[in-house]
C-alpha cells in the first residue's frame, strides 16, 4: 500500500511540475506576442481547459472524433509554445504570423470547447422494416428504474391517519391515494408512500 501511494505521490509531483511549466511556457509566448496582463494568464488557462474538455470526451467514449481533434489542437498549442520558448524563437522580436495565431486562439478555443460542451443527442437507428408471415427480432422491455422510496415524516403519517379516519367516519369508505395526495399536497410518489403506512 506504501508503494503504491510513493508511486502515485511521484505522478501527482510530475504532473503538477509538467503543467506549470507548460502554463509558464503559454504564458510568456503570449506576452511576447502582444498580448499583456490578465489576456496573458487567459491563454495557458483556455489551452488546459480545452484539454481537459477533449481528454473528458475521449473518457466518455461518444465523438470521439471530436474528442481527439480538438486534444491535438490543445496539445499542438501547448507543445508549440513549449518548444517556441526553447530558444528558437527571438521572443523580443515575435514573427507576425506567430502573432496571427496568437490573436485566433481565443476564437479557436471558444469553437471548440462550445463544441465539447454541447452534443447532438444520438440519433435512435429506425428499425428495419419485417415482411408480412415472418417473426421479426422481439425486443425485451426495458425495465424500469427503481427510485429510492422518499422520507415520510411520522408527523406527516399521523396526519394522514387522522385524514383518513375522518373521511372513513364521514362516507364509510377508505381513503384514496388521489384524495390523499389533493388533501396533503404532496407529490405522487410521497402520497404511495404515505398510503403505504396507513
Amino acid at each position: 500500500m506504501r508503494a503504491h501511494l510513493a508511486r502515485v505521490d511521484a505522478v501527482l509531483v510530475q504532473a503538477v511540475i509538467a503543467a506549470a511549466l507548460s502554463f509558464a511556457h503559454l504564458h510568456d509566448l503570449a506576452s511576447a506576442a502582444g498580448q499583456a496582463g490578465w489576456k496573458a494568464w487567459a491563454y495557458p488557462v483556455s489551452v488546459d481547459l480545452l484539454l481537459v474538455a477533449a481528454w473528458r470526451r475521449l473518457r466518455s467514449g461518444s465523438s470521439k472524433a471530436a474528442g481527439w481533434c480538438w486534444f491535438v489542437v490543445a496539445l499542438a498549442a501547448s507543445l508549440g509554445a513549449n518548444v517556441a520558448t526553447a530558444g528558437l524563437l527571438e521572443l523580443d522580436d515575435v514573427p507576425a504570423w506567430l502573432r496571427i495565431l496568437v490573436a485566433g486562439w481565443p476564437a479557436v478555443a471558444f469553437l471548440g470547447g462550445t463544441l465539447l460542451a454541447h452534443t447532438a443527442p444520438a440519433v435512435e437507428p429506425v428499425p428495419e422494416a419485417v415482411e408480412p408471415g415472418t417473426a421479426g427480432p422481439v425486443a425485451e422491455p426495458e425495465p424500469e428504474p427503481q427510485l429510492p422510496a422518499p422520507h415520510v415524516p411520522a408527523a406527516l403519517v399521523t396526519y394522514a391517519r387522522k385524514l383518513a379516519d375522518e373521511r372513513h367516519v364521514r362516507t364509510g369508505s377508505p381513503i384514496d391515494r388521489d384524495t390523499l395526495r389533493a388533501r396533503l399536497g404532496v407529490p405522487a410518489p410521497l402520497a404511495d408512500a404515505i398510503a403505504a403506512r396507513l
